[in-house]
């Protein structure tokens, strides 16, 4: 049965959470075969890496994001949208991921092609397009980004599309409690203190270091850098809708 086979609203949340119950089991999925052999491969290479070299990285990942959450430079100039209902929030959710998912693979086509040196300067773009889709997907579902929590939310969503399922785990659990757990944080740049900067970069680059090796391949770079853009960006789409759809639904029970 389809999103739109139901005919009231109350239906339709019914069926979301299902949905919700689905995602989360495989959210939470022990690793495959395949991801538990990637995971191996980049743990003895990040083994061979020279401390300052993760140093550097995670300061470069720490500034990407310190511009993302404590900047106005991505927040939308639209408003949060109010007044739809679930189902009108989650087609709309579904119409904007097609698009960003366009754009991060026309993204990865064109790095991609460029050899090395562009291959590498995607790392950072790719954080910006999914980081620019987070803070649109937010406002869709009516949560204002001008509020620096709701900022830290996208991070812990962020979190939780690309980290190990270890990591997920404890994610997953701060993102059910969301609003309990933003009391918690402090205000302005305190908050920064409050992450753990140098996981987070290992977990993401765990995660998609295994596929964004292959753009670098001479010969298939565009082709490989825009399949794994776009498939990087559904997994994000996916979480995210998921994680609104969790706060909606918790805060209307």
């Amino acid at each position: 049965m389809t999103d739109n086979a139901y005919a009231s609203e109350s239906e339709y949340e019914q069926y979301v959470h299902l949905r919700l119950m689905e995602w989360e089991r495989r959210l939470l999925k022990p690793p495959g075969l395949l991801e538990r052999t990637s995971r191996t491969i980049q743990t003895k290479i990040n083994e061979r890496i020279p401390a300052k070299v993760h140093q550097t990285i995670t300061a470069a990942v720490r500034g990407i994001f310190r511009t993302v959450l404590f900047t106005l430079d991505f927040v939308p100039q639209s408003l949060p949208q109010t007044g739809l209902t679930l189902r009108q929030r989650d087609e709309r959710a579904q119409a904007l991921t097609s698009t960003w998912k366009k754009i991060a693979a026309a993204e990865g086509a064109g790095t991609g092609a460029g050899g090395i040196l562009l291959g590498l300067a995607d790392f950072p773009a790719l954080i910006a397009i999914k980081m620019k889709f987070l803070f649109e997907l937010a406002h869709l579902y009516g949560f204002s980004t001008l509020d620096y929590r709701e900022r830290l939310f996208l991070l812990h969503v962020f979190q939780l599309a690309f980290s190990s399922v270890e990591h997920k785990a404890r994610i997953l659990t701060t993102v059910k409690r969301w609003d309990d757990c933003a009391l918690a944080y402090p205000a302005g740049d305190d908050a920064l203190k409050a992450i753990d900067w140098e996981k987070l970069q290992q977990e993401y680059r765990d995660t998609i270091d295994f596929r964004k090796l292959l753009q670098l391949v001479p010969g298939i770079g565009a082709i490989v850098g825009a399949w794994v853009n776009f498939s990087l960006l559904e997994e994000l789409g996916e979480t995210g809708i998921q994680s609104f759809r969790m706060r909606l639904l918790s805060g209307s029970d």
